[in-house]
């Protein structure tokens, strides 16, 4: 089969109508969640979808727009990222039903130095993702003179940081945003620098606790919904039956729509060891969305033990009320924001989450004194923290309960797409 008819991507015609993608290869547990990670990486939103796989072969229709419907996307770019993850359609994958794993990609230190101002570090992050450079770790600091000196460990999705075009390409577009400002603007492979990066600095067990519960509080009900229109942030529903298939069990999902809401779906069912036989991912009806996956167990079993069921239907709850952990909290006498997202099993954790902390901030008008991102491990999973020291000469007073909920409040709605 040739690799242009695994991945078709049909453009929509006008201005806001969806466009479709199809994906036709053999099957892997997992497949529709990397696939998803890709879309939403890309920054477009699902609005309906179906997948149907008979274990061995599967087929996947998607329809995508643009958010913001402003983005210009690379459909080639996006078309060779979703190639890179179907499995192989060689002979030899029905005797190796394992994937072949590609090399990692080396990691680059970008480095530069030049005058803060408000929105800077986004307009950055812009650039980078309009680049497909997939940021790992950063580490930003501002002086006292009003400089700020930024860290940025990066992939290239294209694999093709090592030549002199791709580097050149990205330090022209960075000084573009930079301006007269930029002091400083290298970039270099990593070296030991990098490993320093891969913890975060201690949190205390209060903010901890706070951050990583597997419970939604009363407090954290209201602080994540705020405001009259997510009422509905309570219906969220999970229900499974094994009445309807002799052979599959059919999971029911009811919720308020949100930006990479089948990819919590997936990447949760994907570390449960779920496989998807038939799923449907409806259109949006008044907020809503309706999901039904008819699934099995990776030994191909119906879930028919209750306590199997009751543990995966919760699990779905908390990933879809709570994919993204959102707080403010003092550290000694500076207001910090902290933004926790679970990493899948795999090791990857959610795309574009530092572009959109970044673009609430500069919307607000906040600057950030300094930020960092690290991994942070539980009892039970490994988590992705974003730290932020904010500026305390903002307009908002940061001090103030009523200011630190707004914050919180415009975040999340930018993490979530509403």
């Amino acid at each position: 089969m040739l690799s242009d008819d695994i991945v078709l991507i049909l453009k929509g015609k006008n201005f806001g109508e969806p466009s479709v993608i199809t994906v036709n290869c053999p099957d892997k547990t997992g497949l529709g969640c990397d696939l998803c990670r890709i879309i939403l990486e890309f920054g477009l939103r699902i609005t309906k979808g179906d997948v149907s796989t008979d274990g061995i072969w599967c087929y996947i229709v998607l329809w995508v727009v643009p958010h913001p419907a402003s983005l210009t996307v690379s459909w080639a770019s996006l078309k060779d990222r979703l190639l890179s993850v179907c499995p192989s359609c060689a002979v030899s994958y029905y005797f190796n039903q394992q994937s072949s794993c590609s090399a990692t990609s080396p990691v680059y230190m970008l480095k530069f130095c030049c005058l803060d101002r408000k929105g800077l570090l986004h307009d950055v992050t812009k650039v980078l993702c309009e680049l497909e450079l997939i940021i790992q770790r950063v580490k930003v600091m501002t002086t006292p003179d009003g400089r700020v000196l930024d860290l940025f460990f990066i992939t290239d999705s294209m694999d093709l940081l090592h030549t002199k075009p791709r580097q050149d390409d990205t330090c022209e577009q960075l000084h573009a945003v930079l301006g007269e400002s930029c002091i400083i603007c290298e970039l270099q492979l990593a070296g030991p620098e990098y490993q320093t990066q891969l913890g975060v600095s201690s949190l205390s067990p209060e903010v901890a606790e706070e951050l990583f519960s597997c419970e939604l509080s009363d407090k954290e009900n209201r602080s994540q919904a705020l405001s009259p229109d997510l009422t509905n942030l309570k219906k969220a529903s999970v229900t499974v039956d094994n009445s309807l298939s002799p052979a599959h069990t059919l999971l029911q999902i009811h919720c308020i729509d949100q930006k990479g809401l089948l990819y919590d779906i997936m990447r949760t069912l994907k570390d449960c060891n779920i496989q998807i036989a038939y799923g449907r991912f409806s259109s949006n009806n008044k907020g809503l969305r309706v999901v039904d996956l008819f699934i099995q167990q990776k030994d191909g079993k119906k879930i028919v033990d209750v306590d199997k069921q009751n543990s995966l239907c919760h699990r779905l709850k908390v990933e879809m009320l709570h994919p993204l952990r959102v707080i403010i909290a003092n550290r000694g006498p500076d207001t910090e924001l902290l933004v926790a997202n679970p990493v899948e099993l795999s090791g990857k954790g959610r795309p574009r989450v530092f572009y959109d902390v970044t673009l609430a901030l500069k919307v607000l008008g906040i600057c950030i004194f300094s930020g960092e991102i690290g991994r942070y491990s539980t009892s039970d999973r490994q988590w992705e923290v974003y730290r932020f020291l904010l500026d305390e000469s903002c307009d908002l007073q940061l001090a103030n309960s009523k200011s630190r909920n707004h914050i919180v409040d415009r975040v999340r709605r930018t993490l979530m797409g509403w």
